[in-house]
């Protein structure tokens, strides 16, 4: 690989819910542009099991897989398991980092819960689980990272969104009116209010802070089952690449950002490359289909 294509040689990435799905395509993004990627989720050597509509379901999907895939690459990636329903692992998982890595340059907020249904059938375990994860734990990492970006005189946090944050329009579709995502949808909306108040808080000490979601739906071993066969989708290579985007650049450059996978490769004229850095992906405009609260974005 071209050296200038190493942009985070030297840096040290945490990504989240890196066993499978967008986590392990950004974690594979990092590695091939140089980072040392420490990649975290509950499943180390074995998949685990997700909730579901209230059912438990094997997901695919594991640490050693990813971390397989970049060693392949020529990459680095350090796993470290961590199940953050647990407060203990949750609140040691920087320190753990730091140690492992010597550092830390980038968290990315991406690790989530998923299980849904409609207000008047929804438990509070579920309400709370939501909450726990879409929100209290990109807070608890995001501030136990910053001392460390702060001690470094730089750092990038990115949080993974959900195009589900904007307002449903009217008239409304019929798989908006079936509902199910409210909670989840919810917590996305307030995690993209604390994105942009802490790139103010941070912007001083050229931390940046930007939040980057799929533009339509993404086929991920943990979403593929709320995706219809029928229903265009999008490559995750276009995500993960706008992810490096916002990942590299000093704050005052590009911190506080809302953005959308397809959206800001195209307006940007950013060229996507394959996971490990190595292949191009064609220029793609964005769908028809996206949300009509999406505007263009220019980086």
């Amino acid at each position: 690989m071209a050296d200038d294509s190493q942009v985070l040689r030297g840096k040290v990435a945490l990504v989240t819910g890196a066993s499978r799905g967008i986590g392990r395509a950004i974690a594979q993004r990092f590695a091939g542009a140089g980072a040392t990627v420490l990649v975290t989720a509950r499943s180390l050597d074995k998949p685990s099991g997700g909730i579901r509509f209230n059912t438990v379901k094997l997901v695919p999907g594991t640490l050693a897989e990813t971390v397989a895939l970049i060693e392949q690459a020529g990459g680095k990636a350090i796993p470290i398991a961590a199940d953050l329903d647990k407060p203990v692992e949750r609140d040691s998982l920087i320190a753990r980092a730091v140690a492992l890595g010597g550092g830390l340059d980038i968290l990315v907020n991406n690790a989530g819960f998923a299980d849904y249904g409609r207000a008047e059938n929804l438990s509070l375990e579920t309400f709370d689980r939501t909450i726990e994860h879409y929100f209290r734990v990109p807070f608890v990492l995001s501030r136990d990272a910053i001392p460390h970006m702060k001690a470094k005189g730089a750092g990038w946090i990115v949080n993974v969104g959900s195009v589900t944050a904007l307002a449903p329009t009217k008239p409304y579709a019929d798989y908006v009116k079936a509902g199910g995502e409210l909670i989840y949808a919810s917590c996305k909306a307030a995690l993209n209010r604390f994105t942009q108040g802490l790139a103010a808080e941070l912007l001083d000490y050229n931390i940046a802070v930007n939040e980057i979601g799929p533009s339509t739906a993404i086929r991920t071993p943990g979403a593929s089952e709320l995706i219809p066969e029928s229903f265009p989708t999008e490559d995750v290579e276009y995500l993960a690449e706008t992810a490096l985007a916002l990942a590299h650049l000093p704050a005052a450059e590009r911190t506080g950002m809302i953005t959308y996978s397809m959206h800001y490769p195209y307006d940007n004229d950013l060229t996507v490359h394959t996971l490990d850095g190595r292949g191009t992906l064609p220029r793609r405009a964005p769908p028809e289909w996206s949300h009509p609260g999406i505007v263009s974005d220019r980086g």
